[in-house]
């Protein structure tokens, strides 16, 4: 899914949707239903401003197609969101990449631009992650593309594959979000919470 518009910024959104959500009875939750959106379409809608769009997926769901979504497969699949990381790394074709798990409930909407303001303020060249009022959030940074393709196959090359000590390794900078709970959907008392349904439209 290309922006190429003028005023894009050089920023791919990668969406981390390699998890089988197996607390949810094994169901991807790229297609959980809010607000009769599925979560990749509200996420997508969200991040107006990057360039691309790529998802982290080991699975074919025709769906991603149909909304024009390019799907990039692990290398090694089984390895966890590390592998993930290194894939889209590999597939990234701007100098930033904001990674998010699919399942993020209330990302804020200027979330690239802060990050962005933050690693720029900072002298960070390397990336930024998010600390929200929850605590840090591993997958949700902002990364120097070519930085996490370096990092992150070096990870998975020497079994290293807690995305903690990828981002100390890669030195990402991090930054607080105050009065931010990004969320996350793993229980169904997460989604009763949210009001969000499974695909089929029910709570099993």
């Amino acid at each position: 899914m290309s922006r190429a518009a003028p005023s894009a910024l050089p920023v791919t959104l990668g969406l981390l949707a390699g998890g089988q959500g197996t607390r949810l009875g094994v169901v991807d939750k790229a297609w959980l239903v809010r607000d009769d959106q599925a979560q990749v379409v509200r996420l997508v809608a969200k991040f107006l401003t990057v360039s691309d769009v790529l998802v982290s997926s080991n699975g074919s769901d025709p769906r991603y197609a149909s909304l024009g979504l390019r799907v990039v497969a692990d290398a090694t699949p089984g390895l966890g969101p590390v592998a993930g990381l290194a894939a889209l790394a590999n597939a990234c074709g701007t100098p930033w990449l904001l990674t998010l798990p699919v399942d993020t409930l209330d990302p804020p909407a200027d979330l690239v631009e802060r990050l962005l303001g933050a690693v720029e303020a900072g002298g960070s060249p390397v990336g930024a992650v998010v600390q929200d009022d929850e605590g840090l959030q591993p997958l949700t940074a902002l990364w120097a593309t070519d930085v996490l393709a370096v990092h992150a196959p070096a990870a998975l090359a020497a079994g290293r594959l807690a995305v903690h000590a990828l981002v100390a390794t890669a030195g990402l900078r991090t930054v607080r979000l105050r009065g931010v709970r990004l969320g996350n959907l793993n229980t169904l008392d997460d989604l009763a919470a949210a009001r969000v349904t499974l695909p089929d439209g029910g709570l099993r």
